[in-house]
């Protein structure tokens, strides 16, 4: 792979590091035939991606949209999407995309929230446009055929590029008072460790010229976006899939020279589980690399046995623009062994500590609140300063949220969630919004909604509900409530009747507590 010190001059050495434009025009002069984005829509080189995203700024202008200003993005993954995201990066717009699985209200408050002023919608959610157009503050709603012929029919013009600390991405992650958050992340959060890893010799960031990088989580996640983003950073094919498929995944495989992909556990379960599986050639897969929950020893083996390949941890947030920390290759054994039980060790340029309830650092082996600082860290939360300063200290350091410790070398073991997310096969359920979801049904007096433990998905939605006097709960009527007014992975798996529910003195409702029993017998209430 060219690195950056290849490149002739500190300018361009620093913008090729940091920013969107830099990379484009530094790929598109180096390796302008190489494959940049395949994806189910349209395949692209760099020197034609370059030229595309160019000719997307000058449309973007034309309607009036400044650095600054915020496009939305309601679709499965696609080349457009891409497109549209780096084209916007380049000028300084942010780009904002929506979860395809999200119910349209939860879709079109995102994007009113958002203030974004032109939607763009994949294939498939054209039906969504009338819904999208009566924001206050769109100007345009383009469908995937429309964008694409829209960007066609532009003429270049010149423009002044976005700076390393601009921001260009705008991710939402749900907030425990039920409203989502929109983090804001900069050219510099998307590409600042990059600069950190050059040299050394990280499986995580170590890539050569022959790889392909498969992008098949969602866009709408850090998991998504970032992959698209670790292609354009290495100058390496982006293989986008619409959404992931286990099918899919093996043709990218065996047609696409896939050599890493970012996967959660539960979805390679699905890939294990696929009567196809055996009969696939995975001699090309380099690495794997899972997330947002620990890999069970069992599947471990079945994987190693399967693809053949190394498996990384990446642990990190959508506040830290993705992995801070990594348990690399070597870490990992079939027999399993006390570094499994880890998130790994931070990156180079990445600083953990864990904080006491007086704000000291702790020991080593002392539990308390995983903190960490690096040049991935937000912006902040869009137009939340409060939650912003709850959240980022003023020296830098954003609290996870997470209840941990490190030991003597430096590794990050999570022990418990100090938040009440709960995270089922990757997507992240905040029993807040759910729990204001339940609280119209006719019967329910009062709700609680927590994780339970699940094989497949890692943890499901469980929702606890008393009765009003005098009815009766059907647990089916409180699935089907729900399912109507949320995206169906916040949707409660089950549900259990109480008399009461348990509170402590001042009346808040002991989530612990219900937790509890069903997750005896395991080493930690996170799965």
């Amino acid at each position: 792979m060219a690195e950056a010190a290849e490149l002739p001059t500190t300018a361009e050495r620093t913008a090729h590091l940091f920013t969107f434009d830099g990379f484009l025009r530094f790929w598109a002069d180096d390796r302008p035939q190489g494959v940049a984005l395949d994806g189910p829509d349209r395949t692209l080189t760099y020197g034609e991606l370059e030229r595309v995203t160019a000719q997307a700024v000058t449309g973007l202008q034309a309607l009036g949209i400044e650095k600054g200003d915020r496009i939305a993005w309601f679709g499965k993954n696609s080349t457009l999407y891409f497109t549209l995201f780096f084209a916007a990066a380049r000028l300084g717009v942010v780009m904002v995309p929506i979860g395809w699985r999200l119910a349209p209200a939860e879709a079109t408050w995102i994007a009113g929230d958002a203030q974004a002023k032109a939607v763009f919608l994949g294939q498939g959610f054209e039906a969504l446009a009338d819904a999208f157009a009566t924001l206050p503050l769109v100007g345009r709603c383009f469908t995937q055929d429309e964008a694409w012929r829209w960007i066609d029919g532009q003429q270049r013009t010149e423009f002044v590029a976005a700076g390393p600390d601009d921001a260009v991405l705008q991710l939402y992650t749900s907030g425990t008072t039920g409203n989502p958050k929109g983090a804001v992340l900069s050219n510099r959060n998307l590409f600042g460790l990059r600069k950190q890893s050059i040299g050394s010799d990280q499986p995580y960031t170590t890539m050569t010229d022959d790889e392909a990088i498969l992008v098949a989580m969602p866009c709408a996640h850090i998991g998504g976006t970032g992959l698209g983003v670790m292609a354009i950073g290495a100058g390496l094919p982006g293989i986008v899939l619409a959404e992931f498929e286990p099918r899919a995944v093996f043709d990218a495989v065996e047609q696409k020279g896939v050599t890493r992909f970012f996967i959660v556990p539960a979805a390679l379960q699905m890939l294990l589980n696929h009567p196809d599986c055996a009969s696939v050639d995975f001699s090309r897969v380099k690495y794997i690399i899972y997330g947002a929950s620990p890999i069970p020893l069992v599947l471990l083996r079945e994987c190693i046995a399967m693809f053949r390949a190394e498996f990384i941890q990446a642990y990190g947030m959508t506040e830290t623009t993705g992995t801070i920390c990594m348990l690399p290759p070597e870490d990992h054994c079939v027999e399993g062994n006390q570094r499994m039980r880890s998130a790994g060790k931070p990156l180079p340029g990445v600083e953990v500590r864990v904080i006491g309830e007086n704000g000291s650092a702790l020991d080593p082996n002392e539990i308390g609140e995983i903190q960490t600082r690096s040049s991935n860290n937000m912006l902040g939360y869009w137009n939340l300063p409060e939650a912003t300063a709850s959240t980022m200290t003023q020296d830098g350091w954003i609290a996870t949220g997470d209840a941990g410790y490190l030991d003597e070398d430096g590794y990050v073991y999570m022990h418990d969630r100090i938040k009440d997310m709960i995270i089922s096969g990757g997507e992240n359920v905040y029993p807040a919004q759910v729990e204001s979801a339940i609280y119209g049904h006719p019967d329910v007096l009062e709700v609680a909604v927590i994780g339970v433990p699940d094989e497949k998905w890692g943890e499901v939605v469980k929702a606890v509900c008393v009765a009003k006097p005098g009815h009766t709960i059907d647990p089916q009527s409180i699935i089907d409530w729900t399912r109507e007014r949320l995206a169906g992975f916040k949707v409660p798996k089950s549900v259990d009747i109480m008399a009461a529910l348990p509170r402590n003195p001042s009346g808040k409702i002991l989530r612990r507590t219900l937790r509890e029993p069903y997750w005896a017998g395991f080493e930690r209430q996170v799965n």
